[in-house]
């Protein structure tokens, strides 16, 4: 026989009353494998209480184990699918998102008048400008590819 989960209501605990101790925020949720979506959101309700505050080192640590415990189930459960999304559409979301132009990526791989030209599709970008743009937009060179 099967036992059903509920989801547990933390409620909108304030900052204030959260668990100060890693100890004590493993008892109000155990840093578990999130199998299903109660678990999923129960640990949602826990970081939504926890981010966007000073954070002690316990805390800290707690959510750092969380978010990776929500990032691993959200990778199977809740992937998002790109495959129709290509490089040059990465890199264009990317530079208006940083409000920047042609010439500001032209300055940023070398070239001022190079980040037009790959714009129009008319350059490739190098596995040189690869590593530039993966390390000014903090994301992996293979969404330029």
């Amino acid at each position: 026989m099967s036992k059903l989960k509920q989801k547990k209501h933390f409620g909108l605990r304030p900052f204030s009353r959260m668990p100060k101790t890693f100890a004590g925020l493993c008892r109000l949720l155990s840093l578990r494998p999130i199998h299903d979506e109660t678990d999923y959101d129960n640990a949602i309700e826990v970081l939504n209480a926890l981010v966007g505050f000073e954070l002690n080192e316990d805390q800290a640590d707690y959510v750092e184990v969380l978010t990776t415990l929500v990032g691993a189930y959200e990778d199977v459960h809740h992937a998002i699918d790109t495959s129709d999304i290509s490089g040059l559409d990465s890199l264009k979301y990317l530079l208006e998102q940083n409000h920047m132009t042609a010439s500001d990526l032209g300055v940023l791989l070398g070239n001022r008048s190079l980040g037009s030209k790959i714009l129009r599709g008319e350059r490739e970008l190098s596995k040189a400008h690869l590593r530039i743009l993966a390390d000014r937009f903090k994301v992996d060179a293979g969404l330029f590819l």
